[in-house]
């Protein structure tokens, strides 16, 4: 019989404990870009939430895995944070670069330059979650998801 959990079997998730640290930089770099644009225009900073975060980290892992960009299962991770945060909206940003050393740049850069990423960027919202992944092929993969709580 096979071992179950060999890196050939989950390479992305090896790849992402190995580099958590790089992760949560890049993560703190968005977050901190993204208040920044806020406070240029005047808005008020938003709140990392751990729920949040969970959620976005594991969207952009499955995104790495299986090298999709996409806003599949937005509903259901909505759903899931709907069971510890009542809110009155939701939206998430999802974003691909790869062979950047500023990838967290790259990243907000497009949404800023994106008419429905940036509306969500700038929208009332007050709670947020970043998360990144990246793979094997050296793709990083981001989801942010803003909620505005009751």
């Amino acid at each position: 019989m096979p071992p179950l959990d060999t890196p050939q079997d989950q390479p992305n998730l090896l790849s992402q404990s190995e580099s958590s640290a790089e992760f949560e930089a890049i993560e703190q770099a968005v977050f901190e870009q993204i208040n920044q644009h806020r406070a240029e225009i005047g808005l008020s900073p938003l709140t990392l939430d751990p729920v949040i975060m969970q959620q976005a980290r594991s969207h952009s892992q499955t995104m790495a895995n299986n090298r999709d960009l996409s806003h599949d299962g937005f509903q259901d991770r909505a759903d899931t944070i709907a069971q510890s945060i009542t809110y009155r909206s939701v939206a998430e940003n999802v974003a691909y670069n790869q062979g950047y050393s500023n990838p967290d740049e790259r990243a907000v850069t497009s949404w800023l330059n994106s008419s429905g990423h940036r509306q969500n960027i700038e929208g009332e919202f007050n709670l947020t979650g970043i998360g990144i992944a990246r793979n094997d092929q050296g793709e990083y993969y981001f989801t942010q998801i803003f909620i505005l709580s009751n």
